[in-house]
């Protein structure tokens, strides 16, 4: 299945931003619907942002108004623009990547995110 490196993780001080990469593999990367998810300690694993392969986006509630999540077809990676970061948004973001009818539902190995002052 198509493997995916996320990069861009850090720690950043409350009210800052980062943003976070993932590079996928794959002739076919314009085809799959492409998701941030995140896992904090303690926590389930939650979506934050996924967009798809005809453009459309959802965002988690937690994310709306702060996050951006965007495509480049043309380099095969998936961004997610995080500003206003608190401490909540600390956690482990995995790219997600989902393409049913080859049966694809790849992850990422994650990056860490730390928002602390």
């Amino acid at each position: 299945q198509v493997q995916l490196v996320e990069s861009g993780g850090g720690l950043v001080q409350p009210g800052g931003s980062l943003r976070l990469s993932c590079a996928a593999s794959g002739n076919i990367f314009s085809r799959y619907a492409m998701g941030w998810y995140r896992q904090a300690p303690g926590k389930q694993r939650e979506l934050v942002a996924v967009i798809f392969s005809g453009g459309s986006i959802n965002y988690a509630d937690s994310a709306k108004g702060r996050f951006t999540i965007s495509r480049d077809n043309a380099k095969n990676t998936v961004y997610l623009q995080m500003n206003s970061l608190k401490a909540e948004d600390t956690a482990i973001y995995y790219c997600n990547a989902k393409f049913t009818p080859l049966g694809v539902n790849s992850w990422g190995q994650g990056t860490q995110v730390t928002v602390s002052s």
